[in-house]
């Protein structure tokens, strides 16, 4: 693949929505980074690099993007998928829940007494929820500023409908992304005039309830390939469906 070909940094590369996001780029010439806690380097081939990264310590997302600079270049599309985690809230340990969400970290909480959640799980969770996050956007806003105006640049968050709306027992997640939201719609309207574009991706039902763990990797991959070819910014919350693509949902 030719040097000039452009680059995707995707945070958070799971083996559903990293792996399809990356698939669907790689089709369209891009050269793709990869970072994840399970990747390994020497895996590195001439059009793919994977770099071990966690995304709980943001000083470590400084690093990545170096990384990426050094070996290919600095990224025209970067998405921030977090990380896929399974957390068992330790307080109280009998009515701990395990959850896992794709491209995010939580922890479950006592539903009738969220506010026990213990500060160690928290500050984990907002760091790569939303911490991290915006470590990545920033970092993202530096390499843009150095790309031709033919380029996308564009960040894409993957979010939830948490941001919206909330669960009882998942207090820290909700925090993360309506955290993370905000970053984001501030950032689109921020940087509209320069060409960079920022979304909140959400999948969602058709009827516009939440997908839950049945999150679509391929339908991401899709939707988010497609934004990259957009020459404005579009809506900053991307709600979409699989098999349709962007579609508004009314908040209460």
């Amino acid at each position: 693949m030719s040097s000039t070909s452009p680059i995707i940094l995707i945070l958070g590369a799971g083996a559903n929505i990293g792996q399809h996001v990356a698939r669907a780029f790689a089709t369209k010439g891009y050269r793709v980074a990869l970072a994840s806690r399970s990747l390994k380097e020497a895996d590195n081939t001439e059009d793919q690099v994977n770099i071990p990264s966690d995304l709980s310590d943001p000083h470590s997302v400084i690093g990545v993007f170096s990384k990426v600079k050094e070996l290919l270049g600095p990224p025209s599309v970067v998405v921030y998928n977090g990380e896929s985690l399974l957390q068992r809230s330790k307080t109280p340990p009998e009515r701990s829940l395990l959850i896992i969400r794709e491209a995010a970290a939580a922890t479950a909480n006592d539903p009738k007494d969220p506010l026990s959640l213990p500060l160690t799980d928290f500050t984990r969770d907002l760091n790569i929820n939303t911490t991290s996050a915006f470590v990545a956007a920033q970092q993202a806003v530096l390499g843009f500023k150095g790309l031709p105006d033919s380029a996308s640049k564009i960040f894409i968050y993957t979010g939830n409908m948490l941001n919206t709306t909330t669960m009882a027992s998942l207090l820290d997640l909700g925090v993360g992304k309506s955290a993370t939201a905000h970053i984001i719609q501030s950032a689109a309207a921020a940087y509209a005039d320069r060409g960079f574009k920022f979304y909140y991706a959400d999948e969602r039902k058709v009827d516009g309830s939440a997908v839950y763990s049945n999150i679509d990797g391929e339908a991401h991959g899709k939707h988010y390939a497609q934004l990259a070819e957009g020459k404005e910014q579009g809506p900053w919350q991307q709600t979409f469906v699989k098999g349709i693509g962007y579609k508004h949902f009314p908040t209460a």
